[in-house]
């Protein structure tokens, strides 16, 4: 009889274990998984937390057995009425992808998700495909600058959605690149560099839209409006109207300010003309100047996977427009700029 209390007792104690286990997991849940992407695609994956949320946000963590991560630990939370969602963001490699089982801790749970297949699949490649996969792809601007008595240097910068804008290329550019790569969530912002032809004046490319599912276009005109205010950052002592409105604008609050101290004899006057008359100064100030070495490298962009353009004949001294990391940007000719190493400034 004892054995037969012990059995039940034994049985109710597992069935409530696995009633509070099911009860557990069904807090928590997949909402969103693809069942189909591309190779290099940007992607969401979403949790959703449907009873007792809570306010604390649990730990995520995709088992780090697994070289299948997303781009964040940290995930986009979204709130629509009690539910909650957890948004995380992986990028498709050249096979179906397995994301791995998901940890999920909080001060009330400790449980997991099981691991989620996505298929594969494949895209009729284009001549004219840049290589991304965007929900949505903007330019928000373009520059054009010299880039040597041939070519041209052109800018874009490109702001973009669920995208693999790192992957960016153009097929007719004779060097691209990527800089300033920013990714916040689905939102990424970057800067892609590539050199054309002076001969073109328009380019065209697509990028696949993942949410039409279809190439779409995108046109930039090659037009070098105004070599001295797009490419010279202002170089000295060339000047932009703006700079001049500047200028006259301080000269002017300069002479009120002072013209006001010599009547109300209130140095708060003094002090806004010696502000004024600082901040004029500076306009003024040329740019530093440095000397490059005979010989040095001219790269096009300042990264290491940036081939060079051109090799600096003669030692010669310029100004110097900016710097990036191990790099400076300088003119080596007229119109012709670009980025040295730092090792290939002259010593003295």
């Amino acid at each position: 009889m004892a054995s037969i209390r012990s059995f039940w007792l034994f049985l109710g104690l597992f069935l409530l274990t696995c009633t509070t286990l099911l009860s557990a997991q069904g807090e928590y849940k997949y909402s969103y998984v693809p069942k189909k992407v591309y190779e290099n695609q940007v992607f969401p994956v979403t949790v959703i937390c449907i009873s007792e949320c809570g306010k604390e946000v649990p730990h995520f963590t995709f088992d780090t057995i697994s070289n299948i991560q997303p781009h964040s630990d940290v995930p986009l939370i979204n709130h629509n009425g009690d539910d909650i969602f957890y948004t995380f963001y992986f990028k498709a490699s050249r096979v179906d992808m397995r994301i791995p089982r998901l940890f999920i801790n909080s001060a009330e749970t400790d449980f997991s998700l099981d691991p989620q297949t996505v298929s594969l699949g494949s895209l009729k490649i284009r001549k004219d495909f840049c290589g991304v996969l965007a929900a949505d792809m903007k330019i928000r601007n373009s520059q054009v600058s010299n880039y040597d008595e041939k070519n041209h240097l052109v800018t874009l910068s490109i702001e973009a959605f669920e995208s693999n804008l790192e992957d960016m290329y153009l097929n007719n550019a004779l060097e691209s690149g990527i800089e300033h790569l920013k990714r916040e969530n689905a939102k990424v912002e970057s800067e892609f560099y590539f050199v054309l032809p002076v001969s073109v004046k328009k380019i065209k490319f697509t990028y696949f839209n993942t949410i039409k599912n279809q190439y779409v276009y995108l046109n930039v005109p090659i037009e070098l409006t105004d070599t001295t205010v797009a490419t010279q950052s202002d170089l000295n002592p060339k000047e932009d109207s703006f700079e001049l409105l500047k200028k006259y604008t301080l000269m002017f609050f300069l002479g009120f300010f002072s013209l006001m101290f010599l009547i109300k004899r209130d140095f708060f006057y003094l002090i806004l003309a010696v502000v004024s008359l600082i901040t004029l100064l500076t306009l003024y100030i040329p740019h530093k100047r440095i000397c490059v070495k005979q010989g040095a490298p001219f790269f096009i962009l300042p990264t290491e996977t940036s081939t060079m353009s051109t090799k600096v004949d003669n030692e010669f001294n310029t100004m110097l427009l900016g710097e990036h990391g191990d790099y400076k940007k300088v003119e080596y000719k007229k119109g012709v700029i670009g980025w040295i190493k730092n090792e290939d400034i002259c010593e003295n």
